[in-house]
């Protein structure tokens, strides 16, 4: 080969190599390109709409992004004896049902402790919209949000310390929310409830309460139960000796009773609880009846010596006046037995006797 067709040859395949070099790097440019883009997009998919950290000293701190902009709202969970008082009464009340019905999850919570301000600090301000003020708080414990639902749970526990029986009209909604929030898993969504369920029983008159939570003793949920009887078993020692009378033992003996045999062990201790609180003030009448009754026939019968020489037979006749004239007094035994079916019967005095056993011993 001569030595020009050499040179030609070595430019021919030089130029290849140069056109082989420019499209590699031609290829490599975009893929590198590529690659920054979809880890910008992962960076993207990895940073959530919002963020939400754990609850530090009773307050949640929520992160929202909201397109380009980030903020911060903390939700605080403010104790009844830590609320300030509002500074302007007039526009609060104003703007207080709106806010309650807002889309703003925030605001409704700001709202939420407004109204713990005002019952707490101004009782009469609210009293004329005081039946919607409940029907707004009860939707706000049906929502899916924990720091909403909480902050209304509390809500409710300072509407009950403040308004009492005022609120006996408007009880329902909140108090099926309440029984089923401290029925939840989420620790302290229930512990909240069970605290205002509590409140409920220590504020409002057990002749007002006990009415309407008997229906919840025969709900279906045997958690909602098993919280009712815990409420009811609570609410019935504050009637008092005269009051359980009054409202009738053998009504409460016949709702304890069938507690006894429910699902959950917290009905059936609620249960016995209650059981023993009417037995003791059954034997307490029964024995002040009796007293009564021994002091009026020593009273009425004046003992004759003429006539009457023989104490036995005198303690024979008070005694069968006292049995002639009070059938109704009887022993505790005798009385479930004719208030109750043999089989609870047997089961109220079967708990009432072991428990009169373990304080004897």
């Amino acid at each position: 080969m001569s030595e020009k067709a050499l040179r030609d040859l070595n430019t021919i395949l030089g130029t290849e190599r140069k056109n082989e070099d420019s499209s590699k790097a031609c290829l490599t440019k975009p893929s590198v390109d590529n690659a920054d883009e979809n880890i910008e997009e992962r960076q993207k998919k990895k940073t959530p709409s919002s963020l939400v950290s754990p609850a530090v000293n009773g307050n949640m701190t929520v992160t929202v992004n909201s397109g380009a902009e980030v903020v911060n709202a903390e939700v605080e969970y403010i104790e009844s004896e830590n609320l300030n008082d509002l500074e302007d009464i007039d526009t609060c009340l104003k703007t207080l049902l709106a806010g309650l019905d807002s889309k703003d999850w925030v605001l409704v919570c700001d709202t939420l402790n407004n109204v713990r301000r005002l019952s707490i600090f101004h009782k009469e301000a609210m009293l004329d919209m005081l039946g919607d003020v409940i029907t707004s708080i009860a939707k706000s414990l049906k929502s899916p949000r924990s720091a909403v639902c909480k902050t209304a749970i509390m809500t409710s526990a300072d509407i009950f310390s403040t308004y009492n029986d005022l609120i006996i009209d408007s009880l329902d909604p909140l108090l099926v929310q309440l029984l089923l929030k401290a029925s939840q898993d989420k620790r302290f969504v229930c512990e909240a409830a069970e605290k205002a369920l509590i409140s409920m029983t220590t504020w409002i008159s057990p002749i007002s309460l006990l009415p309407k939570l008997q229906p919840y003793l025969k709900n279906k949920n045997p958690r909602i139960r098993a919280k009712a009887s815990m409420c009811f078993s609570r609410s019935v020692p504050r009637l008092g000796a005269e009051g359980i009378k009054t409202y009738g033992i053998d009504k409460l003996i016949q709702v304890a009773a069938s507690q006894l045999s429910d699902q959950l062990p917290e009905s059936r201790e609620a249960a016995r609880a209650l059981l023993l609180e009417l037995q003791n003030v059954y034997e307490k009448f029964h024995d002040l009846m009796a007293s009564a009754v021994d002091e009026h026939t020593v009273n009425e019968h004046t003992i004759d010596e003429h006539t009457i020489n023989d104490d036995t037979v005198n303690e024979h006749t008070a005694n069968d006046h006292t049995a002639n004239e009070h059938p109704e007094m009887s022993s505790w035994e005798s009385f479930c037995q004719s208030k109750l079916s043999p089989l609870s019967a047997q089961a109220v005095l079967r708990v009432t006797s072991i428990a009169r056993e373990g304080l004897v011993s």
